[in-house]
């Protein structure tokens, strides 16, 4: 394999331009909700120790993702990048899987010297057998790559995103009681579908109703970013594209019995579940955060969390595109985060 600063094409090396890893505890968040999607979304089997990512050009401009077992060295690459400092990433050929051609995230710069990105073409021989190119997801509109490459990006900008919340005018429950400490303790488990919830919202579950009653709502817009591969870029003022829902209808919580939206009820409950059943790996990752927190990160099919385990928690849907639901602490959420960080994977 070659860096970038290689000028001479050689069609047999490797011009590496940036890299990835494909862990339990991290992963690119647009290839899948958890660690063996992601694999899958590359046809990898997900063997716990991951894999690294290596993506660059051939001699020829080729678009070529070699995937090594090396997951230590392309880890100390990737640090070394981000310190500002040049790292020769030359993974051993004999910790190489396979190399598959494409990329499966996007990446906004290319190796000189050589033609533009592109996609390999298929080998005569192979008659027809050759896989697909890897390609980005589509991140032009509102989906499911969408929704967690912005739940990424506000754990990655927690500060900027947790100051616009107020909590003593954001948290409020329809009694009248804040989300910091709940009405009475209620327990949502009991009411998971809404039903019998009456209008004063005593039997409603205190963070759930401190969600419903954030207003405005912040929203993201979602660009893929060159050096991370797919990364976001966070902008409160701008409207996120959809796919042709529109994002400023009314809120479909309005027509629940408690007021609060039917997709933070759904995910909360989704999430409380999965301390009885362990969700597959990576579906809930812990990392560093200031002080004793930690920061969470959990989807599901249609929601994805972030959350401070000693703060308020962030919810995304597929239903409502770029908008994000704060979720106030309440009674109840602390035992919530701290269910989920038990079961989180962590960075080894």
């Amino acid at each position: 394999m070659a860096g970038t600063s290689d000028t001479v094409a050689d069609d047999d090396a490797l011009y590496v331009l940036t890299a990835v890893l494909l862990t339990p505890a991290q992963f690119p968040s647009v290839l899948g909700d958890d660690y063996p999607a992601a694999c899958a979304a590359l046809t990898l089997e997900p063997y716990d120790e991951g894999y690294g990512l290596v993506l660059g050009q051939d001699g020829s401009g080729a678009r070529w993702t070699v995937v090594v077992e090396d997951v230590s060295l392309v880890a100390v690459a990737i640090a070394a990048w981000d310190c500002g400092m040049e790292y020769d990433l030359s993974p051993d050929d004999r910790s190489v899987v396979c190399s598959l051609p494409g990329w499966p995230l996007a990446v906004g710069v290319a190796a000189p010297g050589v033609a533009a990105p592109h996609d390999p073409l298929p080998e005569p021989e192979a008659e027809g057998t050759d896989p697909a190119p890897l390609a980005p997801p589509d991140t032009e509109s509102w989906g499911p790559a969408q929704r967690r490459m912005g739940a990424d990006e506000i754990a990655h900008q927690w500060v900027a995103w947790r100051e616009q919340i107020d909590d003593e005018t954001a948290f409020i429950t329809p009694g009248g009681a804040d989300g910091a400490g709940g009405k009475d303790g209620n327990d949502v488990d009991a009411e998971e579908d809404g039903a019998d919830a009456g209008p004063e919202g005593e039997d409603q579950d205190d963070e759930l109703n401190a969600a419903a009653k954030v207003e405005p709502k912040a929203e993201v817009d979602v660009e893929a970013d060159s050096a991370a591969g797919g990364a976001v870029k966070a902008d409160t003022g701008a409207e996120a594209e959809s796919d042709g829902s529109d994002a400023a209808a009314e809120n479909p919580a309005k027509e629940t019995p408690s007021g609060v939206h039917p997709g933070v009820r759904r995910a909360l409950a989704e999430a409380r579940a999965y301390a009885d059943t362990p969700p597959p790996p990576g579906r809930v990752r812990s990392s560093f955060a200031t002080g004793d927190a930690r920061m969470l990160r959990a989807d599901g099919p249609g929601w994805s969390l972030v959350a401070r385990t000693d703060d308020i928690a962030f919810i995304l849907l597929d239903e409502e595109p770029g908008e994000v639901l704060p979720v106030g602490r309440g009674t109840r959420l602390p035992g919530l985060l701290k269910a989920l960080d038990a079961l989180a994977v962590r960075p080894g």
